[in-house]
């Protein structure tokens, strides 16, 4: 029986996003299809088969400082998402910890036709996953350097990159988010997307209006923050791996 979702978030453009958790013996052919993908090169699985996939998220499900979920959009599976404490897990001795810190990975699923905006959705909504718990005061993630594109997708959301750091399978770029800057950010993205819909709209309005005298239509003059994020729809994968 599959497990019923325990977070959901309201993209007012895409619909609906999900979490349940995830079933290591269940989801471990969906999964694998995921992690070894092409596009998901910085997940670092690449060439496990189905077994060593279902061993690896089997050690997650019974770790005590590490969850694994899978992500849900309309109901159906499209992403997969990660929480542990960065103390004990993946960033333990490598940065000053605080009281409040979450770890996050992600993985959007390989996808025929890209949707825009739907990793920078995705990312939203496990953000907002990680925000839901009262106690959480800052997410904390260790992208790889070379992930160009997450960093851009990271940025959009709040995260400020502190410091390189060197872990033993990739040299990282250690970045924090509070809450505050999740909020900020929040905010940002919402008034940019408002104007955006506001501007399609009044063209789209001008487009019906046919009439004889050429009516110059309004365009839309994108901002640094979704110029920034648009480049991230193509290519933005394992985000926190």
């Amino acid at each position: 029986m599959t497990p019923p979702p325990i977070f959901e978030h309201k993209d007012a453009r895409l619909g609906t996003f999900a979490l349940r958790a995830l079933d290591p013996a269940a989801d471990a052919a969906l999964l694998h299809g995921w992690v070894t993908h092409p596009k998901a090169s910085y997940w670092m699985m690449q060439e496990a088969d189905e077994a060593e996939v279902t061993a690896e998220y089997r050690r997650i499900h019974e770790h005590p400082h590490h969850e694994a979920f899978i992500g849900l959009h309309e109901g159906r599976p499209a992403f997969l998402a990660e929480r542990y404490d960065p103390s004990r897990v993946e960033l333990a001795g490598l940065y000053p910890a605080r009281p409040g810190d979450v770890g996050m990975h992600f993985l959007c699923a390989p996808a025929d036709t890209p949707v825009h905006g739907f990793t920078l959705a995705v990312i939203n909504a496990v953000m907002e996953f990680c925000f839901s718990d009262p106690h959480v005061r800052r997410v904390v993630v260790e992208p790889d350097v070379r992930n160009d594109a997450v960093h851009a997708l990271n940025a959009a959301v709040g995260f400020e990159i502190v410091e390189q750091i060197a872990k033993p399978e990739k040299d990282a770029y250690l970045s924090i988010c509070t809450r505050e800057r999740f909020e900020a950010a929040r905010t940002a993205l919402a008034a940019d997307a408002s104007r955006t819909a506001r501007t399609e709209r009044i063209n789209r309005d001008a487009r019906t209006e046919r009439t004889e005298r050429t009516e110059p239509t309004a365009r839309t003059e994108p901002t640094a923050r979704t110029e920034q994020t648009a480049r991230t729809d193509r290519d933005a994968q394992g985000v926190t791996r």
